[in-house]
């Protein structure tokens, strides 16, 4: 069998990237650090159905993206190019993203703390019995982890942190960890960005939820609300406060004067006379049925109560008088 060229695979790659790019209008652009190939072909099985994992070169990437919107006229193709830096790669998709990109991350593989290798985490070494013989007891010292031995065997007092998030492993570290079979690092595709129809956006749009979206609008149309108020520009957010506002104004003119309007005349008439208030919520307090209200009607029986039973001894008190 002849193997294919250079030039031959660079155009057996251009077609099949263009033929992508018709095909799918979701892409997850992915970080492919430390995957290995074994980890990848898992993935690939995963994902099949709905979703392709496309990985390469980012020049020939770049180039066939340009190509295939100066082809096309499909410009917003275009916004692909900027994401492509470092060890990147495509998955494009025509199912749910979110559901694609929990998928992804399922596949994570633990690896061993290598010598060089930057933390994307936390290393905290737990305490416990290490099951080391105390020949070991310089590598704890090294990293000032505090030890005792105890039944001949090196165990550790406290919980350490031996590696910080963005630090890189030294080789102290990387053989500690290694001697206590401690693979404290998982790695796999990670979604840097989404790529849905032209549109460019975070990954973390994927995990809002209807909740989210709810309390997002609500803040956005109470800042929208205020502000209109404020510099005194109507919008419909503004309109039913700017409506209240304005028939308070106009209430507290008719009430200092003799102007008046319909709106204005009920107030003016419970202010001449404040017992209306009591009747208007006499009713209120009827239907309202609370415990509050039982209080006050039981109160209320109690009283007409003993002003009978006083009705009833003053005859008593006459006739004893006489």
């Amino acid at each position: 069998m002849v193997k294919p060229t250079k030039a031959e695979r660079k155009t057996t790659y251009d077609g099949k990237l263009c033929k992508m790019l018709d095909i799918y209008s979701q892409i997850l652009v992915v970080a492919a650090d430390n995957v290995g190939s074994n980890q990848l072909q898992n993935i690939r099985k995963g994902l099949r159905g709905d979703s392709v994992v496309l990985m390469g070169k980012n020049t020939m990437m770049k180039r066939s993206i340009r190509a295939h919107a100066d082809k096309t006229g499909n410009n917003a193709i275009l916004n692909l190019v900027p994401l492509l830096v470092g060890n990147v790669g495509l998955i494009f998709t025509k199912g749910d993203l979110k559901e694609v990109s929990e998928e992804v991350a399922k596949y994570k593989v633990g690896a061993p703390a290598r010598v060089g290798l930057v933390a994307p985490i936390d290393v905290i070494v737990p305490p416990g019995n290490t099951g080391l013989d105390p020949s070991q007891t310089s590598f704890f010292q090294v990293l000032n982890i505090p030890t005792k031995i105890n039944k001949g065997t090196v165990e550790i007092i406290t919980p350490v942190e031996l590696i910080k998030k963005g630090d890189k492993v030294g080789s102290s570290e990387s053989a500690l960890l290694s001697k206590l079979g401690i693979r404290p690092f998982s790695y796999g595709l990670i979604v840097h960005s989404v790529y849905d129809n032209g549109s460019v956006f975070s990954p973390d749009v994927l995990q809002l939820t209807e909740d989210d979206l709810v309390e997002k609008f609500a803040t956005g149309l109470s800042m929208v609300t205020s502000l209109s108020v404020a510099l005194a520009y109507p919008t419909l957010a503004a309109a039913p406060h700017m409506f209240v506002n304005a028939y308070k104004n106009v209430l507290a003119i008719a009430l200092e004067t003799d102007f008046s309007f319909r709106q204005a005349e009920q107030v003016k008439e419970y202010l001449k006379d404040p017992s209306k208030f009591a009747a208007a919520a006499a009713p209120v307090a009827a239907a309202g049925g609370g415990p509050a209200e039982v209080a006050k009607e039981e109160k209320k029986k109690e009283e007409v109560e003993e002003s009978a039973e006083e009705s009833d001894d003053e005859p008593m008190m006459n006739i004893f008088g006489d």
